[in-house]
């Protein structure tokens, strides 16, 4: 393995872990359950799927180029952070009327949701990355820089776009599973509203920072 391409996993490695609305996104989810914590894992490495591709394609330059196109898919994608932000907000005040229920009802009332969540899940994992406005200019920045002189740029930019998505396919379930490992205290009707409440807090604070800062440039 060459210099860089260890660089590359170091920072790779760095830049999928750190918290963010993925993060919080699959911690919610898996405290419904494993599967749909599961799933949110996998629809956000597919969202990463897109974006590597595009980059690839060099179809994120042209996004970054128009900045009619670009604006709005930020616009989109601090809505949708905004909208997931607010879902958990109320969840978690649901959750503060049943205050009283014993552990064992909340979790009866919570496992309907859990049963049919999972595609939705997907779907909220997916789009919560797919809609990232900074993803592309992340990748536009980023891979080009670990592409050796005179390699060719497509198999290495392949090559390093496969690995981002490789360690958010380990990094993203496993949290989910973590989550899920400690469930049964995570579960309890005060932790699961305090970390509702606050994933709902940080995806709003984030959303809102998404749209007003589109909006003002």
């Amino acid at each position: 393995m060459d210099a860089q391409l260890t660089a590359f996993l170091g920072v790779a490695a760095v830049m999928v872990a750190l918290p963010g609305a993925d993060f919080a996104v699959v911690v919610r989810n898996a405290l419904a359950s494993r599967a749909a914590g599961v799933a949110t894992a996998l629809g956000v490495a597919g969202g990463l799927l897109v974006h590597t591709a595009l980059a690839v394609a060099g179809l994120a330059a042209v996004l970054v180029a128009v900045p009619v196109l670009f604006r709005t898919v930020q616009l989109l994608g601090g809505a949708y952070v905004l909208y997931l932000g607010i879902s958990a907000l109320r969840a978690a005040r649901r959750r503060g009327g049943q205050a009283h229920a014993t552990e064992d009802a909340a979790e009866r009332v919570d496992a309907p949701e859990a049963a049919t969540g999972s595609r939705r899940a997907l779907r909220q994992g997916f789009l919560t990355n797919a809609l990232n406005p900074k993803a592309p200019v992340l990748f536009l920045s980023l891979l080009p820089q670990f592409v050796p002189a005179g390699a060719a740029p497509l198999p290495r930019t392949l090559l390093l776009a496969a690995i981002v998505v490789l360690l958010a396919l380990v990094w993203f379930p496993a949290v989910a599973l973590l989550v899920d490992r400690l469930g049964r205290w995570l579960r309890r009707p005060r932790a699961a509203r305090a970390i509702e409440g606050g994933s709902g807090a940080a995806l709003t604070a984030l959303g809102l920072v998404l749209v007003t800062g589109t909006l003002l440039h």
